[in-house]
């Protein structure tokens, strides 16, 4: 599914690790994704939370989309900030799943959260 995704691959994100309900992928905040606060667009944040929250939804095989999500901010990205985001599946049921991530960056002190988001999953028929 990543190799196909063109919209991720556009802004730089990698996906560093897949695994079964798992992934990390990564995303350098560049000077356009910044906004007139000179700080992190939220959507750019949220969008690498959300790639890296379908690597993993998709894990499992089927073709699974998002049903849901929501994202908390917990301080601004800045201009050259490494994100990195860390999805883990918290549980599946039936034909739907729920997934939290992890955004941070690495800090000399270690890492600092940035963002957390909830995804929820639907496995869907591919038409």
């Amino acid at each position: 599914m990543f190799a196909d995704d063109r919209a991720s691959k556009a802004l730089g994100i990698e996906l560093i690790e897949a695994a079964e309900g798992h992934a990390v992928a990564t995303m350098r905040i560049t000077e356009t994704m910044v906004n007139g606060h000179d700080i992190a667009h939220g959507g750019y944040v949220f969008l690498l939370a959300d790639t890296t929250f379908a690597c993993a939804c998709n894990s499992h095989g089927p073709v699974t989309v998002a049903s849901g999500a929501e994202i908390s901010f917990v301080t601004a990205g800045k201009l050259g900030d490494h994100l990195i985001a860390t999805a883990t599946e918290r549980t599946r049921y039936g034909r739907n799943g729920i997934y939290d991530v992890t955004v941070h960056r690495e800090t000399p002190d270690g890492p600092e959260v940035v963002a957390e988001f909830r995804g929820r999953s639907r496995t869907i028929q591919k038409a």
